[in-house]
C-alpha cells in the first residue's frame, strides 16, 4: 500500500506546532491582560491585598500560634498594616515636606550647572525640563497623568485602600479555606498540582516582599547615614526616597542614588558629590553580593534581565503601578514554573 508523503518535513511540523502553542499562550495572556486592565479598578485592591497578606502573613500565623482567635489575629493584623504603612508614610512624607524644597532648588542648581558646562544647544533648563516631563509621561502612563487629575483620583485611593485591607482581613483570617476553594475550582485529578503550584506561587511573593523591605531598609539606613556624615542638604528625605524607590529592584537604586548625588554635586561641590556617589555604589556592591544572595537564598532566583524585562512590561501596561507590581507578579509565574519544572522535569535529561 503506498503512502502519501507529508506536505512538510518532520522538522518544519514541530516547529509549525510549537508556533501554534506559543500563539496561544500569547493571545490567553494578552486576553488576561487586558481583563486586569479593563476591571484595574478591582484588580488593583486584590494584588495590593496579597502583597500585603504576604508580607504581613507570619505575623499572623505567630498570632494563630499563641491561640489568638482567627478574626481576632486578622484584625490586629491589619491594625499592624495601618501602623507599618501609615508610620512609614508619615515619616517619609514628613521628611520628604520638610527638605523637599531644598533638594528641589539643589536639583534646578546642579541642572542649569551641567547645562552650563555642556554649553550645547537642546541642554538649557527649559530643554531639561521637558525632557523629564516626555520621559515621566511615557514611563508613567496613565498612573502618573491620574496622579495630577484631581480630586476624583484622591478619592479611588482612598477606596482601592480601604477595600484592599478589608480584602487583607479575609485572607488572613479564611487563609486554611483557600486550599479547599482553589481545589472545589479545578478538576480532582488536578487538585494537587494546582495547590502546590498556588502555594509555590505565594511563598515567592511572601519571600520577595520581606526581602526587599529588609534590603530597602538597610540601604536607606547606610545611605542616610553616609549622607548625613557628608553633610548633604535632605539627608533624611533622600533616604527615605532610598527606601520607598527600593521597592522597583536596579531602576529604583539608579534613581534615588542619581538625585543623591546631583543634591550634592549642586549643594557640596564634586568632591563630595563623588563621595556620595561612592557610597551608593558600596551600598549597592553589598546589596548585590551579600544581601541579595542571603535574602534570596529560600526564595525564587530571578535573573537581572528578567527583572528589567517585568518592570519595563509592568510601566508600559499601568504606569507606575505596574512598575511596583512587575517583580512580585514575575516572582510568583516563576514560582509556579519551577513547580512545575519540579513535578514534571524530573525525568528530563
Amino acid at each position: 500500500m503506498q503512502t502519501t508523503p507529508a506536505l512538510l518535513p518532520e522538522p518544519a511540523r514541530r516547529v509549525a506546532a510549537w508556533c501554534a502553542v506559543l500563539l496561544l499562550v500569547a493571545g490567553v495572556a494578552a486576553v488576561f491582560v487586558w481583563l486586569c486592565v479593563v476591571f484595574k479598578t478591582a484588580v488593583t485592591p486584590v494584588l495590593l491585598a496579597i502583597l500585603g497578606a504576604a508580607l504581613l502573613g507570619p505575623l499572623n500565623r505567630r498570632l494563630l500560634r499563641m491561640k489568638v482567635q482567627k478574626s481576632l489575629a486578622a484584625g490586629l493584623t491589619v491594625v499592624a498594616v495601618l501602623t507599618v504603612v501609615g508610620g512609614a508614610t508619615y515619616i517619609v512624607v514628613a521628611a520628604l515636606i520638610e527638605t523637599g524644597d531644598q533638594i528641589v532648588a539643589s536639583l534646578r542648581q546642579a541642572a542649569t550647572d551641567i547645562a552650563r558646562h555642556l554649553g550645547a544647544a537642546g541642554t538649557s533648563l527649559d530643554d531639561l525640563a521637558k525632557n523629564a516631563r516626555t520621559l515621566l509621561e511615557k514611563f508613567g502612563g496613565t498612573a502618573a497623568s491620574g496622579v495630577i487629575s484631581g480630586i476624583s483620583v484622591v478619592g479611588e485611593v482612598l477606596a482601592t485602600a480601604v477595600l484592599a485591607l478589608l480584602l487583607i482581613f479575609f485572607l488572613l483570617r479564611d487563609s486554611d479555606r483557600a486550599a479547599g476553594a482553589l481545589r472545589s475550582l479545578v478538576p480532582a485529578g488536578t487538585g494537587d498540582t494546582v495547590e502546590a503550584m498556588a502555594r509555590r506561587a505565594f511563598e515567592a511573593v511572601e519571600g520577595f516582599m520581606r526581602g526587599t523591605t529588609l534590603v530597602a531598609l538597610v540601604d536607606a539606613v547606610l545611605i542616610g547615614v553616609g549622607l548625613l556624615v557628608l553633610d548633604v542638604p535632605g539627608a533624611v528625605g533622600l533616604a527615605a526616597l532610598v527606601f520607598v524607590t527600593a521597592y522597583i529592584p536596579y531602576l529604583g537604586a539608579f534613581l534615588s542614588g542619581a538625585v543623591a548625588v546631583l543634591v550634592a554635586l549642586a549643594d557640596r561641590g564634586v568632591v563630595i558629590a563623588l563621595w556620595v556617589l561612592g557610597i551608593v555604589l558600596a551600598v549597592q556592591v553589598i546589596e548585590g553580593n551579600v544581601l541579595q544572595p542571603m535574602v534570596q537564598s529560600r526564595t525564587v532566583q530571578m535573573h537581572p534581565a528578567a527583572v528589567m524585562l517585568a518592570i519595563t512590561a509592568g510601566a508600559s501596561v499601568a504606569g507606575v503601578l505596574g512598575m511596583l507590581l512587575a517583580v512580585p507578579l514575575t516572582a510568583a509565574a516563576t514560582g509556579v514554573l519551577g513547580e512545575l519544572r519540579t513535578r514534571y522535569g524530573a525525568d528530563t535529561p
